[in-house]
């Protein structure tokens, strides 16, 4: 039974029972990012269960090479694909739930799940933002129990689970009576435009289950309006209180303030949080709700750590508050180290200052890492511009690689995209070279400071693109809007070489620690083993390896990847110098600091892994060149290797 009041919520009996802990280390783990809607309706056949096992049974056939461009045959099929694109695909809690065996044997410890809380009944809000109910779970994802019983399978598959919540904003529930700003429309016709002018707008009333504005503005008498419950309006009751939306109209210049602040996002609607500067905070009676809302759901589903959506819209001052209430109760309950991601846009600086300011425990790397990262494997960027992300002391005030290390959670795609406009791409769009070098951005992602994240599809090489956001979230299960345009076909498949390649890179990062906590750093390369110098750019385009260090205590690391999609590099790799400073140790720690000869390996390296099997078990004789301790290291095609 669905609480209709906050007040009927039994938080006595929903806490007698122990929780999950929290991990030690969030950077200890592997994030990916599931758009619930797209993932698994649970129908899927020819997969592999969560005990390995075949599974004979269901619907949809495995996606086969020749099914791609299937949907597309002619332009009335193409455009029933697209439009599928905009509306409810089907996946679901227990389709997720069927794939935690998939996910487990990738490598993957913890679950970052879109929102899944009840979204308006008459718009087709599939991305979970536009909640009506914040209490219940929406049905097409299932019901709470599906949700309680997700979070509990992962838990005994060793994998953590992260909802994405919204503070920000609710679902379209309400219609403006819009007064002024006449847009025209020709021939005498138009209407008033609710955009953000900086007064308040007048309220036609809630919406009912069909999008009208048929219900009084206000708190809802259910013996007046029992079609109110459950899709009218919005719930909980405490949620009907005019004077908690800012009422404001729609955002039109995102970077004004306070227009961003307290405008609308499009039709979803603005709720005012509070008032005052971040010491002195005056929360709203909504935010005080919003808290006891997740305070209820990391109670009842043993949630192990919140995505903050849209904290750039928000007071400083609620976002702390938020944090506050979260961890205390999180802390009162055993999850020592409730994690807490802010989507934060607006610049690496801003984010820090975020960061600092409000107790966020990590911010997603969505401004210029993603970008970074993917231009960097394409070989259209200088990796410096990559790896001095994390080596910016004078931004930090303090050791850079301690902050980075659990402090950003790093990605390449996502589902919003929002660096790239208007024009959406995940990586392997555009060309089959892009799609050579999916693993090393994998890789690059993975081995690299910071917490990463896989956005669903990306290990099974989804190349979605077109001008919306819809060309990015490709259904995983098929069903009407298949990757690849296709339909009806599905693509749990763990034969394919890159979740098979990326399952062993993770196994190795979970064995060494050094790559999940370790310094880094980038190395100099030379084609002679005279001259040294960092890989950068020439003509256009890089076509070379990138190397980079890993070291923690005793264990030093070198990993390397390919930029050139189509033929092997060579180079030496300076590891350090014999009189290295500190801040800069070789990869080889102290290692005979006295005289070395070019001729003479003073130490050896051996390969963990390479993308060219025969490669593995090899050693690396180290020898010196022009002062450094160096190695001749090969890497194959798009290849990635790892030596210790």
């Amino acid at each position: 039974m669905v609480e209709k009041r906050l007040a009927e919520i039994d938080f006595h009996a929903l806490l007698n029972r122990s929780f999950t802990k929290s991990p030690v280390a969030w950077e200890d783990q592997v994030l990916y990012f599931v758009m619930l809607d797209r993932f698994s309706d649970g129908r899927e056949q020819g997969y592999l269960d969560n005990a390995g096992r075949p599974v004979t049974g269901g619907q949809t056939p495995p996606f086969q090479p020749a099914d791609a461009g299937s949907a597309l045959q002619n332009e009335q099929d193409s455009a029933r694909w697209r439009e599928a694109g905009t509306r409810w695909a089907g996946g679901t809690l227990r389709g997720l739930t069927s794939k935690l065996g998939y996910l487990k044997r990738l490598g993957v410890t913890a679950l970052w799940v879109s929102p899944i809380f009840r979204q308006v009944a008459f718009q087709d809000t599939y991305h979970g933002y536009g909640i009506q109910n914040f209490l219940d779970v929406d049905p097409h994802f299932g019901t709470r129990q599906d949700l309680k019983r997700l979070v509990a399978q992962a838990h005994k598959h060793g994998i953590y689970v992260i909802l994405d919540i919204i503070l920000n904003h609710t679902g379209n529930v309400f219609r403006y009576a819009a007064d002024r700003n006449w847009k025209p429309l020709g021939n005498g016709q138009g209407y008033f435009d609710n955009r953000w002018d900086g007064g308040e707008y007048a309220v036609a009333g809630w919406h009912d289950a069909a999008g009208q504005p048929s219900l009084p503005f206000g708190p809802v008498d259910l013996t007046q309006h029992p079609d109110a419950w459950p899709a009218g309006a919005i719930w909980p009751t405490e949620f009907q209180e005019p004077d908690l939306y800012t009422r404001r109209g729609y955002i039109n210049n995102w970077d004004n303030f306070p227009e961003y602040l307290e405008g609308d996002f499009y039709d979803l609607k603005d709720v005012n949080l509070g008032d005052g500067s971040v010491e002195d905070y005056a929360p709203s009676a909504a935010l005080h709700h919003l808290c006891e809302v997740y305070k209820f759901w990391i109670a009842y589903a043993d949630i192990d750590g919140y995505r903050v959506d849209t904290v750039k819209h928000m007071d400083p001052g609620a976002v702390r508050y938020l944090n506050s209430v979260m961890h205390e109760f999180s802390q009162s309950i055993g999850k020592e180290n409730f994690y807490l991601i802010g989507e934060i846009t607006g610049g690496r600086s801003h984010a820090f200052i975020t960061m600092e300011t409000t107790g966020l425990d990590a911010a997603l790397g969505i401004d210029d890492i993603p970008q970074r990262i993917e231009y960097l494997v394409k070989g259209y960027s200088n990796p410096r511009e990559y790896f001095d992300l994390f080596r910016n002391s004078m931004l930090m005030q303090k050791d850079s690689h301690t902050w980075f290390r659990n402090k950003v959670v790093t990605l390449f795609d996502d589902h919003d995209q929002v660096r790239k406009g208007s024009y959406k791409a995940r990586f392997c769009a555009g060309s089959p070279e892009f799609r050579k070098l999916l693993l090393n951005v994998l890789a690059l992602n993975t081995t690299t400071l910071g917490i990463p994240c896989i956005y669903y599809g990306t290990e099974q090489g989804f190349d979605g693109q077109g001008d919306g956001d819809r060309y990015i979230r490709e259904s995983m299960f098929g069903g009407e809007f298949g990757a690849f345009g296709s339909r009806g076909r599905h693509f749990f498949n763990e034969s394919e070489p890159v979740y098979q390649e990326l399952a062993k890179i993770l196994a190795l990062r979970k064995q060494k620690i050094a790559l999940r906590r370790g310094r880094q750093y980038l190395r100099p390369i030379s084609g002679d083993g005279v001259g040294f110098g960092y890989p950068q750019v020439w003509g256009g385009r890089m076509l070379s390896i990138v190397p980079w260090t890993r070291h923690f205590d005793d264990q030093h690391i070198l990993l390397a990847l390919n930029t050139d999609p189509n033929n092997a590099q060579q180079a030496w790799v300076a590891l350090g110098s014999a009189q290295e400073s500190p801040s800069a140790p070789t990869a080889l720690g102290n290692i005979n600091d006295g005289y070395m000869t070019d001729d003479q390996p003073v130490a050896f390296m051996s390969c963990l892994y390479s993308t060219d099997p025969a490669q593995i078990g090899q050693t690396l004789p180290v020898h010196t060149r022009s002062g450094y301790r160096s190695v001749l290291l090969s890497v194959p095609p798009a290849g990635f290797v790892i030596f210790e």
